[in-house]
């Protein structure tokens, strides 16, 4: 493009160009020449008729002598080359061949323009002469003396002023030609590349618009056809524009509801290959964005799954929840379905019921335990009573049933008040008034009701100063917090250890932390200990009058006020549970 259209150009307005002037030198040459000729021939024959009309009236017959002395004497006056023939074609006299050569000349019966002046009328002809090696035109008339044709007069005159008329013609045309051709290369160099200047900036913007750059305009001026051009790709790239737009948009949406989507979907093509993998599938799956172009089962070792999208491709629509064992012990409902329309394909969509599994064990659990809790003391109380009537005059026997019924049902009441709480917290039914708290004076308050309890198992009870710390709190919720924490520690600590509560402040938070020297946690059991009825030493606990929901009731009430809790412990050395809450800037003593 750089140089071949304007080279095209150029040279197809050259060739234009000099076929234009030959084609003109051709047809004024034939032109001229034929001109000139009819002018030429037209004067010799009316000299041939004076010539003719002079040897008509000259007396006597026409001999040589006679002859070749009057064809001297008329060419001298004529100025051409004068020849008399008699009717037999012989020569009789010609100006330019002497007297004693005239016998040898040709005879000229058959010359063109002698037939025609012996048939009494006049004749002409061209033709090269070897008497005097020159191209000649030739022009008879009759010779008529009393009604009779006599002989011929003939003159003729060299064409060599034609000739060299033409050759000045051609030379004058050639010198013309030569500077139109000058004067017309520069104009078409000029053209040329004007034309190739612009198809140039078209070739640029079509490439920079292939590229992906279509605010690119060609911006042509005109109503020629070049013109023309740049407008149609103007309007080819405002087409284009306003399709990609819409494309990214469509593009957009879409990866803005698959990125969105908590559900995983997966899409493979009629040819086995995955197309289409969402975020949440990845993560779901454990796979990067390089499973597209495999196959299912490349990237996920499952048969029943690469089966479902078997199943799904020959247009079964079918649905199964899978173990996904080896990914992160998760479980997916997976539906699968043909893609109608093209591009045919499958469509997978992976819900994840993990969590739900896991409420719904939870849920049996839950059920399992709290009929196990309730029926325990249950147990105990009518075994209780039943042996309490077939005890008469026993009054110490009595008293220890009747003390026995006392004890689990009041473990009855602890229980249930605790099931109520704890599902007033989960239902959200639990309004919690979160107000700016000192969280010292919170303390102190809670480690006083649990003073008595600490000095009859001599536990140090302490508290690390914790003043100018304010916490945005629910005050019964943080009191019931704290006591539970507290209350366990004492319960489980042996005579002697210590139970210490230290309160830190974070970014934008303040740490509370209840320690303890007691017995510690195993680590296994360290993840559900905030399980609803989970205990680590479940007759221990039983036997410390525990319902196995009191920190189940404190992670809740913590989440509730937008904290956090943990746990951490080492068998032998003791546990500390630590839970966080917003900080506030306000401070209000509680009394």
């Amino acid at each position: 493009m750089k140089s071949g259209i304007r080279l095209k150009l150029f040279l197809g307005a050259l060739v234009l160009i000099a076929i234009a002037v030959a084609s003109a030198e051709l047809y004024l040459s034939a032109a001229l020449e034929q001109q000139l000729t009819e002018r030429i021939r037209t004067d010799l024959l009316t000299r041939a008729a004076l010539v003719a009309n002079r040897v008509a009236a000259t007396a006597g017959p026409l001999d040589d002598a006679t002859g070749d002395r009057l064809a001297d004497e008329l060419g001298r006056i004529a100025g051409v080359r004068v020849t008399l023939v008699r009717p037999d074609g012989t020569v009789a006299g010609d100006s330019e061949v002497e007297l004693g050569k005239l016998p040898r000349l040709e005879n000229h019966a058959d010359r063109p323009e002698v037939v025609q002046a012996l048939a009494a009328r006049a004749g002409s002809s061209v033709r090269f002469s070897t008497t005097v090696a020159a191209r000649m035109m030739y022009a008879a008339v009759p010779i008529v003396r009393q009604g009779t044709t006599t002989g011929t007069a003939r003159v003729a005159l060299p064409l060599t002023e034609v000739d060299q008329a033409i050759a000045k013609m051609r030379r004058t045309l050639g010198a013309g030609a030569l500077l139109a051709l000058v004067i017309a290369a520069i104009v078409s160099y000029s053209a040329a590349e004007l034309t190739s200047r612009r198809l140039r900036a078209f070739t640029d913007a079509a490439r920079k618009m292939a590229g992906g750059e279509l605010a690119t305009r060609t911006r042509a001026a005109g109503s020629d056809e070049i013109a023309a051009v740049g407008q149609a790709l103007d309007q080819l790239a405002d087409s284009l524009s306003r399709s990609m737009n819409d494309l990214r948009a469509e593009r957009d949406l879409l990866t803005g509801i698959l990125s969105s989507m908590n559900e995983g979907v997966l899409v493979v093509g009629a040819d086995g290959r995955i197309v289409l993998t969402n975020p949440a599938l990845r993560a779901m799956l454990l796979i990067g964005p390089d499973a597209v172009g495999k196959s299912v089962l490349q990237v996920v070792r499952n048969a029943e799954l690469d089966q479902l999208v078997e199943r799904a491709g020959r247009g079964e629509a079918s649905e199964v929840e899978l173990d996904l064992a080896g990914i992160m012990r998760r479980r997916a409902l997976v539906r699968a379905v043909m893609l109608q329309g093209a591009p045919r394909g499958v469509l997978a969509v992976f819900v994840d019921v993990t969590e739900l599994r896991k409420l719904e064990a939870v849920r049996r659990d839950f059920v399992a335990n709290a009929s196990h809790e309730l029926r325990s003391p249950l147990t105990t109380v009518r075994a209780a009573a039943e042996t309490l009537r077939t005890v008469d005059n026993d009054a110490k026997a009595s008293q220890r049933f009747i003390e026995l019924i006392q004890r689990n049902a009041e473990r009855l009441a602890n229980l249930i008040d605790d099931l109520l709480e704890l599902s007033r917290i989960e239902s959200r039914e639990l309004k919690l008034d979160l107000e700016p708290l000192d969280l010292a004076s919170v303390v102190e308050r809670a480690l006083s009701q649990h003073a008595h309890r600490a000095q009859l198992k001599r536990i140090a009870l302490t508290h690390e100063e914790s003043h100018h710390l304010a916490v945005r709190a629910d005050r019964r919720a943080l009191d019931h917090v704290l006591g539970n924490l507290i209350d366990n520690a004492l319960k489980y600590c042996p005579e002697g250890a210590a139970v210490r509560v230290t309160a830190i402040a974070e970014d934008g938070s303040v740490r509370v932390t209840v320690s303890d020297t007691g017995p510690g946690i195993p680590a296994e059991h360290l993840p559900r200990v905030f399980e609803r009825f989970y205990r680590v030493d479940a007759g221990r606990s039983r036997e410390l009058g525990g319902t196995g929901l009191g920190l189940s009731i404190v992670k809740h009430l913590v989440e509730a006020m937008g904290g956090r809790v943990s746990v951490e412990s080492r068998p032998g050395t003791g546990s500390t549970f630590s839970f966080t809450l917003n900080r506030a800037a306000a401070v209000q003593t509680v009394s």
